[in-house]
């Protein structure tokens, strides 16, 4: 069975300390890579048949698809500033280059598309920024690039937990295709805390049991989430941020709650 929890690695020669692809987490859709570069460093990329969406999680960068510079994006000091990342999307078929003007945290979001779409810079005000929850169930979200707007398979979103809440919660999933009640998902959950050295729970579990995992999450890891419920809890005095990529057959957010927790919402 695939490891459904992946954690960083030393950086490579290109800066990458952590990447899932479809490959290696026996799934379909959905590929991530995470990249800390120093200033002038560049990070390079593309794929024929992949679009991808890049993130600034901290730091600044210049962009650059198909050898037409984007501009200069990013520039929040922590994923924990209340402030939009700089974020691009470049369409299958697309090279990109990512320079980096400040020591840069840069997340590469893949998923399968086609050529043809523009790329483009997706502006900080048009990533709606909403509060779900309440009490210890609050927690702060922001949609970088959600259905609304142009893309072949991706839906990326951040959120921020507070420590002591939940999210992802009450328990929800999104791993079959029912028309009208829910979308079949593929997704990761790429995990920040502050201060570093605290850690998060997330457990991944379907109705039958036949997969039931409970992690335990440090600064930097990845959760693979190929199906079923998978809330979050972040302990007393460590906030949690995560950055959610999401790709599957039909490009919708529709999930189904646990209906044995389900009534919390009443």
């Amino acid at each position: 069975m695939t490891q459904l929890l992946v954690r960083p690695h030393e950086p490579d020669a290109a800066g990458c300390v952590l990447e899932v692809t479809p490959q290696s987490a026996g799934w379909a859709h959905v590929g991530f890579k995470v990249c800390r570069l120093a200033p002038r460093q560049e990070l390079t990329g593309g794929e024929a048949d992949r679009e991808t969406c890049v993130v600034a999680l901290s730091g600044s960068a210049r962009i650059a698809v198909n050898d037409v510079g984007l501009g200069l994006v990013g520039g929040r000091s922590s994923v924990f500033d209340d402030v939009a990342p700089g974020a691009v999307y470049v369409p299958a078929g697309a090279r990109f280059s990512v320079v980096a003007m400040t020591g840069l945290e840069v997340a590469l979001c893949s998923a399968p598309g086609r050529p043809g779409r523009p790329a483009r810079i997706i502006a900080p005000e048009a990533m709606s920024r909403e509060v779900r929850g309440q009490q210890t169930n609050t927690r702060y979200v922001r949609n970088i690039l959600p259905e609304t707007e142009s893309a072949d398979s991706l839906l990326v979103v951040e959120v921020l937990t507070p420590g002591g809440h939940w999210s992802s919660y009450p328990p929800h999933k999104h791993d079959n295709a029912v028309e009208g009640q829910e979308t079949l998902l593929e997704e990761t959950y790429y995990h920040r805390l502050n201060p570093s050295q605290g850690f998060a729970f997330q457990r991944v579990y379907t109705d039958d049991r036949g997969l039931d995992e409970a992690l335990c999450v440090n600064d930097g890891d990845v959760v693979l989430v190929p199906r079923g419920y998978h809330p979050v809890g972040a302990p007393h005095g460590y906030d949690l941020y995560y950055l959610n990529v999401m790709a599957g057959p039909e490009r919708k957010w529709m999930f189904r709650n646990d209906p044995a927790h389900e009534w919390m919402l009443r």
